[in-house]
């Protein structure tokens, strides 16, 4: 009678795959769960390879430059961001003053207009 194996087979990651997942996950636009999703690993995992990550239990040499850099480019994409809105904000502004005036001159023509001024002057 064959033995029954139980138990499931556990797939082993090298460090350097882990630490390219965990930085993959700290871009500003992907998450945890996209990540894993596309690893096709369990999200838990990967939190957990971020603690690891985090608290230097890796041994392999880690860049400082790369996060300071991540962190500027982050930096002036909300900049650019902020000042596209801001840019909509007044361009806005701006129509909604181009319309008040354009009303005001209406509203003048119209006074104008209608002050018994006929055109009819007999001098």
């Amino acid at each position: 009678m064959p033995a029954i194996i139980t138990g499931k087979k556990t797939q082993r990651y090298s460090t350097e795959f882990k630490v390219k997942a965990v930085e993959w996950s700290h871009q500003a636009h992907r998450s945890v769960q996209g990540v894993a999703e596309a690893l096709d690993i369990h999200p838990f995992m990967l939190s957990r390879w971020r603690k690891e990550y985090r608290e230097g239990k890796f041994a392999m040499k880690r860049v400082k430059k790369a996060p300071a850099e991540a962190k500027e480019k982050v930096r002036e994409q909300d900049e650019v961001t902020r000042l596209k809105r801001r840019i909509a904000e007044l361009e806005e502004e701006n129509d909604v003053l181009k319309k008040f005036q354009r009303f005001q001159a209406e509203e003048r023509r119209k006074r104008s207009g209608s002050s018994g001024n006929t055109g009819n002057d007999t001098a």
